[in-house]
């Protein structure tokens, strides 16, 4: 059984920034759309965060990070902070402390500060490779989205736990699913990683100096998930690694009719590569 401690550090974070003005969640309302089941779809309410909405360079939020969303020093070299902009209390990033492009590879020294929070607080992990799988910051960092022991880490991860069962792929896409093996040390997955890498021929982690295609990554527990990807927009929808566990939200330039005429799955399938 996992302490949590991490997750509770990150609530008692939370209230003290939101005080400070440190944290702005974003405020969003679940839409009850018949059949788009299993996915959920939130309507954002709020403004978009300026640094989605600004055009030209964008300053790096992490060098400096903003001290008072900190919850952890990750030894030797990486931070854990809460994001900034979160729909979910508790959202962390795992970031390094030093410059390291979220285009490159993801590095041994990133998957040990992964496992050093894996270890104590389970959930859903993602990442976005770069800007066309929906990073929105070009400093590297992985995603948690903490969850209770037995509660489902997405809307999609029982159909990944069924595909495991079966062995047959069920999507059209370029993705590789594989089951975990060591959750709570964290040993596999640097291995999972580079054998979906080159598995999708995104390139070989330890031979080329950086992925050839944009991608996000999933995992929780039980699977990991590698998605190739070719475009970060569909029909108006801003789609990063949460909308391949389930996850939809509808902005003002978002096409609903488009989505209620084809479904998440068309979307899903428009912005991924397709599988050779």
């Amino acid at each position: 059984m996992r302490a949590e401690r991490q997750w509770q550090r990150a609530r008692e974070v939370s209230e003290l920034a939101r005080h400070q003005g440190a944290l702005v969640p974003l405020d969003t309302r679940i839409l009850p759309v018949p059949g788009m089941e299993p996915f959920v779809l939130r309507e954002l309410l709020s403004s978009a965060p300026r640094h989605l909405r600004q055009g030209g360079p964008r300053p790096n939020p992490f060098l400096p990070w903003d001290r008072p969303l900190q919850v952890d020093l990750l030894e030797p070299a990486h931070v854990l902070l809460l994001n900034k902009y979160p729909v979910q209390e508790a959202h962390l990033l795992v970031i390094t402390r030093d410059w390291r492009p979220q285009g490159g590879w993801i590095e041994g020294s990133d998957w040990q500060a992964v496992a050093q929070v894996g270890r104590d607080t389970g959930g859903l992990w993602f990442f976005n490779s770069g800007a066309r799988s929906g990073a929105s910051q070009p400093h590297r960092h992985l995603q948690l989205l903490p969850r209770r022991p037995g509660e489902p880490s997405c809307p999609l991860a029982p159909l990944f736990l069924e595909q495991l069962e079966t062995g047959k792929p069920a999507w059209s896409w370029a993705y590789r699913l594989s089951r975990r093996s060591d959750p709570l040390g964290g040993s596999d997955l640097e291995g999972l990683y580079h054998a979906h890498a080159r598995a999708l021929e995104l390139g070989d982690p330890g031979r080329d100096g950086e992925p050839q295609h944009p991608y996000n990554l999933l995992f929780d527990d039980d699977w990991f998930l590698t998605v190739r990807r070719v475009r970060e927009h569909g029909a108006g929808f801003s789609v990063n690694a949460l909308g391949f566990a389930g996850f939809l939200l509808i902005t003002e330039g978002s096409d609903r009719g488009w989505l209620t005429r084809h479904g998440p799955w068309a979307l899903l399938k428009d912005v991924a590569a397709p599988r050779s």
